[in-house]
């Protein structure tokens, strides 16, 4: 598990303007230090006592997840209503599709400003 916090810590942290700080008691990372995205609980949080990552998404992206692979995904407490994502980390996810449903949550509340800033850095292909 250590692996999987440690990948989200590092997409996370390589996007623009993107800062770590504890909130709610674990790793939360956030827009130019005010805008939350991501939170990882590594030792589960609440009723959902596996390891997971909560993820803003873009709209409608939580409700086809979640339908896609209901063992994967599923909405999470507080935050769902808002069309965030959790992440079951023990389900066999991999670093790349984390990575791309981090970008997503990122692109869905980060200003155009720095998505912009993300395009421009992305391989071309």
């Amino acid at each position: 598990m250590t692996d999987l916090v440690e990948t989200i810590r590092r997409v996370c942290l390589g996007l623009p303007e993107v800062s770590e700080r504890p909130s709610h008691g674990t790793p939360a990372w956030f827009v130019r230090g005010k805008k939350s995205f991501a939170y990882v609980w590594p030792d589960g949080h609440h009723q959902d006592d596996f390891p997971h990552l909560w993820c803003a998404a873009p709209p409608g992206s939580a409700d086809e997840l979640i339908a896609s692979d209901p063992g994967t995904y599923f909405r999470p407490a507080y935050v769902g209503h808002r069309g965030w994502v959790g992440v079951r980390l023990d389900s066999g996810v991999d670093a790349s599709e984390l990575a791309e449903i981090i970008e997503d949550g990122y692109r869905a509340v980060a200003p155009r400003t720095l998505v912009a800033r993300l395009d421009a850095t992305a391989p071309q292909g």
